[in-house]
C-alpha cells in the first residue's frame, strides 16, 4: 500500500467520485427546493443513511491503517507461504482472503486494498495477475451477499428486515452466499485454468516497520470482526475500532493520521446518491418498477425479480437500483433475491457497482493492462449462473 503510483491512482479517483457527489447533491437540493423532495423525505433518508455512513467512514478508517501497519502485506505472504509454490493453491487463497475481507470490511475496501496486494504478489512471485485480479473483483461483488456490513445495500436491507420479518440476515443470505462464490469462483477456475497450472517459488517475507504497532493493530482487527456479525448497530464497533487504531497510530506514527483516511468522497457520493434517488421515487418510480419486477415467492417470482435487479444495477449502478427496486421486496425472500441481483449480478457493465470503478482505477494505476470488453464477456458468464444458482438456493432455504 506503499506503492506511490496507486496512492496518486486512488487521488484522481476521489476527485472524479467527488465531483459527481455534488453534482448528485445539487440534483437533490433543487428537488427539495423546488418542493418534490418534502423535508419529511429527506428525514426517513437521514435516518436510515447516517448510520451506514458512519459505518463506511469507520471501517474504510480501520482498513486504511490496518494497510498502513502492514496486515494485508503480512496475509499475502503468508498465503504465498502456504501455497508451498503451488499455482492453483495461492489462487484459491486469494479467493478465500477475498471472501473474508470483502464480508468484515466491505466490497469496496476489498477493491481499494486488496487490488494492489494481489498485484504486487503476482509480480513479486513471477505468476499471471490477470486471474488473480479478476478473482478480487468478482468475489468483492459475490462475497458481499455475506453480512449485512459486507455492502451498503445490505445495510439497507437489514433494515427492511428488521421491518418486515424477524429474519437474521446470515440465516436469509448464508446460503445463497455461499453458491455465489462458489459458481463465480468456479467459472474464473475453469476459464484460467491453464495460467493456474503449474508451481512458482514463494517470496519472503517482510517484517514490519514497527512490529508494536503491528501486533496491536492486528488484535484490534481480530477483536472486532466477530462484533461486526453480531452487533445490531455495526458502526458503534467499527467506530470504537477506528478510534483505538487512530490513537495508536498518534503513538507511534502519527504521520500516518491524516484526513484522507475519511473516505470523504464516497460519502459525498453516497449521500447525493441517497438523496437524488429519494427525489425519484417521489415522482412515482416505485409503480414502474412494480410492474416489471412483479410480485410473489414462487421460484420463477423470485428469478424474475433477482434478474431485474441484476440488469438494473448493470444499467444504472447497483446502489440505485437497490433503492428503486426496494418497494416491491415486501418479504424476506423478495428482499434475499433483490439483494442477490444488485450485488453478485453488477458484474458485467463496468459502472455497475463502485467497487469495480475503484478496482479497475487500482489496476490502471498499476499498469495492469485488462479490457472492458474481456471484463463484460466474462461477466456475461458469471452473472447469469452466479444469480440462477444463488436465487435457486434462496428459494431452498426459505
Amino acid at each position: 500500500m506503499g506503492n506511490p503510483i496507486a496512492r496518486q491512482g486512488h487521488m484522481m479517483d476521489a476527485v472524479k467520485l467527488t465531483a459527481v457527489g455534488v453534482l448528485l447533491l445539487a440534483a437533490g437540493f433543487a428537488a427539495m427546493l423546488s418542493g418534490l423532495l418534502l423535508p419529511a423525505d429527506v428525514a426517513v433518508v437521514a435516518d436510515r443513511v447516517l448510520p451506514i455512513l458512519g459505518f463506511v467512514a469507520a471501517i474504510t478508517i480501520v482498513a486504511e491503517l490496518s494497510a498502513c501497519a502492514g496486515i494485508f502485506d503480512a496475509v499475502a505472504a503468508v498465503l504465498a507461504r502456504v501455497s508451498r509454490g503451488r499455482i492453483w493453491v495461492l489462487w484459491v487463497l486469494v479467493v478465500v482472503f477475498g471472501v473474508v475481507a470483502t464480508a468484515f470490511l466491505s466490497l469496496d475496501t476489498t477493491a481499494v486494498l486488496l487490488t494492489p496486494i494481489v498485484v504486487v504478489l503476482a509480480r513479486s512471485n513471477g505468476l499471471p495477475v490477470l486471474p488473480f485480479a479478476m478473482a478480487t473483483v468478482v468475489i468483492a461483488n459475490t462475497a458481499s451477499l455475506t453480512l449485512p456490513v459486507s455492502n451498503l445495500t445490505n445495510l439497507l436491507a437489514a433494515d427492511l428486515l428488521d421491518r418486515l420479518d424477524d429474519v437474521p440476515f446470515l440465516t436469509l443470505m448464508g446460503a445463497a452466499s455461499l453458491a455465489a462464490i462458489v459458481v463465480s469462483a468456479s467459472v474464473l477456475g475453469v476459464k484460467y485454468r491453464r495460467s493456474l497450472a503449474g508451481d512458482f517459488a514463494p517470496m519472503h517475507a517482510t517484517q514490519p516497520a514497527d512490529i508494536l504497532l503491528f501486533r496491536l493493530t492486528a488484535v484490534v482487527v481480530v477483536a472486532l470482526l466477530p462484533f461486526l456479525v453480531v452487533a445490531s448497530s455495526p458502526w458503534v464497533p467499527a467506530a470504537i475500532a477506528a478510534v483505538v487504531l487512530t490513537l495508536l497510530f498518534l503513538w507511534r506514527r502519527p504521520r500516518d493520521v491524516r484526513l484522507r483516511l475519511v473516505p470523504w468522497s464516497l460519502l459525498i457520493f453516497a449521500s447525493g446518491l441517497f438523496l437524488v434517488t429519494a427525489a425519484v421515487e417521489a415522482v412515482g418510480s416505485s409503480q414502474i418498477v412494480a410492474a416489471i419486477a412483479g410480485e410473489g415467492e414462487s421460484l420463477l417470482d423470485l428469478l424474475r425479480l433477482s434478474f431485474v435487479s441484476a440488469a438494473t444495477a448493470n444499467l444504472i449502478d447497483n446502489l440505485p437500483a437497490y433503492l428503486a427496486i426496494e418497494p416491491v421486496a415486501t418479504s424476506a425472500p423478495r428482499v434475499g433475491a433483490l439483494l442477490i441481483g444488485v450485488n453478485a449480478g453488477p458484474l458485467i457493465t463496468p459502472w455497475a457497482s463502485l467497487a469495480t470503478l475503484l478496482w479497475y482505477q487500482r489496476l490502471t494505476a498499476m499498469d495492469v493492462k485488462i479490457t472492458w470488453r474481456s471484463f463484460v464477456l466474462t461477466g456475461l458468464v458469471v452473472v447469469p449462473l452466479t444469480v440462477a444458482a444463488s436465487t435457486l438456493v434462496l428459494f431452498a432455504t426459505t
